[in-house]
């Protein structure tokens, strides 16, 4: 995966945002202001992604390229290497999933429409 794609898939699901809130290299991605996916643009190496904290254990078990995320709440993050063995169609459906917890806190009456 490249940050071009990345960035592509992010923005096709719908209501998404990009902001550099950090700095100038951490490109974030939101739904209804709310943080579903970050990476570094100068070393695009890996991704973070929300993740629910049962399934985070198991993935980190399961595959090299995923971690407790960095910088980041271990138990609701991950950290995945890009390019390594979690092939690019499992990381966009771990960003949908990310994407889909963050839409599940909201309140009822702010929730988009959006969960598939």
């Amino acid at each position: 995966m490249h940050i071009e794609e990345l960035r592509d898939y992010c923005l096709s699901l719908p209501l998404v945002e990009e902001k550099f809130p950090f700095d100038e290299v951490t490109l974030v991605f939101y739904i209804a202001g709310k943080m579903f996916c970050l990476t570094n643009i100068n070393q695009f190496n890996s991704v973070n992604v929300k993740c629910d904290p049962d399934n985070a254990l198991e993935l980190r078990a399961t595959y090299n390229a995923v971690n407790a995320g960095y910088h980041m709440n271990k138990k609701h993050w991950n950290t995945v290497t890009v390019n390594d063995d979690a092939k690019d169609d499992l990381i966009k459906t771990w960003i949908k999933d990310s994407y889909n917890l963050v839409i599940l806190t909201l309140p009822k009456s702010k929730r988009p429409e959006l969960l598939e």
